[in-house]
């Protein structure tokens, strides 16, 4: 058995966190950065525990990746070309085996070796429930992406399919809603792998700096798809002071999805997609789109202020995102 927290100490756990981190690096208080005379993009995300994990559904290396994703998919949907590295604020009982701990780190230096950045430092406290902070730090490129750079006769596009993580999540729980639905193996791994590993969408942010026509402004409307589909447009039309009108034969889902109203809502609502949702000029979308085989144009911008409607029928699109109060 795994010897717990309180039987370690706070300095052991320290000095075995350490060979997750550049030598020397965890030695003090601080970090310092080296000069770069890009601007510097900074996010914070938190996991709590039976909200967004849980000992069923998600092993500690899936704690630690899952936290990183979070962070590195803001980055990417702001802009960042590079990632200096990330801060880690852990929590959790006494109680906790230093194993789950280890695992949790090792989840984090998998996705850094993976994505970029180092642990930069952090901290560690007891408490009655496990919970994981991350404050990642990445570079500025040639194009900030901002909710508010809609405009009206902008493509609306993606950079992969929505729902499955939401799918993921309801085969690890057993949900009972899935009875009797016929589900591919392919599209139930792929779930599963999209809840456990998601993937924050950096080469496809690198895809859209290659893929901008010459002459045309650097200007995009751009956020991630983390708390669902239909969130992250609210974000970008209500930013932007404009509406959209959404394809329903173009919903972004995987190959084999069902149909029915519940998929529906898995994809638009499902939640923790970390997709890329941008807003472009059609001949900009139109080449991204070109080399980026799971994106998907999924409508237009329109000038109706903060009205998200169906493209066939003109009915608004019932669809809420993703809550960290609630469940769908």
């Amino acid at each position: 058995m795994s010897i717990s927290l309180a039987e370690l100490g706070e300095a052991e756990l320290l000095r075995r966190l350490a060979r997750f981190a550049p030598p020397g690096q965890l030695s003090d208080d601080t970090a310092a950065l080296p000069p770069d005379q890009r601007p510097l993009l900074v996010n914070t995300d938190v996991l709590v525990e039976n909200i967004h994990f849980s000992d069923a559904t998600t092993s500690a290396g899936d704690v630690g990746w899952r936290a990183v994703a979070a962070n590195l998919s803001d980055l990417a949907a702001s802009g960042a070309v590079g990632i200096d590295g990330i801060t880690v604020a852990l929590v959790a009982p006494g109680t906790t085996p230093w194993n789950w701990v280890e695992g949790v780190y090792e989840g984090i230096g998998e996705a850094l070796q993976r994505f970029g950045g180092v642990l930069l430092g952090g901290d560690c406290s007891g408490g009655e429930q496990r919970l994981l902070s991350i404050t990642a730090l990445g570079r500025l490129g040639p194009l900030r992406l901002h909710r508010n750079g809609a405009r009206p006769n902008d493509m609306l596009v993606t950079s992969g399919p929505h729902g499955l993580s939401r799918l993921g999540l309801a085969l690890l729980q057993n949900d009972q809603r899935l009875n009797g639905v016929a589900l591919k193996q392919q599209l139930r791994d792929a779930a599963i792998q999209a809840h456990q590993r998601p993937m924050p969408r950096l080469d496809a942010f690198q895809r859209l700096l290659e893929s901008r026509p010459e002459g045309l402004p650097w200007r995009a409307g751009g956020t991630d798809s983390s708390d669902g589909l239909m969130a992250a447009l609210q974000g970008l039309c209500t930013s932007s002071r404009c509406g959209a009108n959404l394809d329903r034969c173009a919903l972004p889902v995987a190959q084999h999805w069902p149909s029915g109203d519940l998929w529906t809502r898995w994809c638009l609502a499902g939640g923790e997609d970390f997709e890329l949702v941008i807003s472009l000029p059609s001949s900009w979308a139109e080449r991204w789109l070109q080399c980026m085989p799971e994106g998907r144009c999924i409508g237009t911008i329109t000038e109706e202020p903060s009205m998200i409607r169906w493209s066939d029928n003109g009915e608004p699109v019932d669809a809420e995102g993703f809550s960290h109060y609630s469940q769908i």
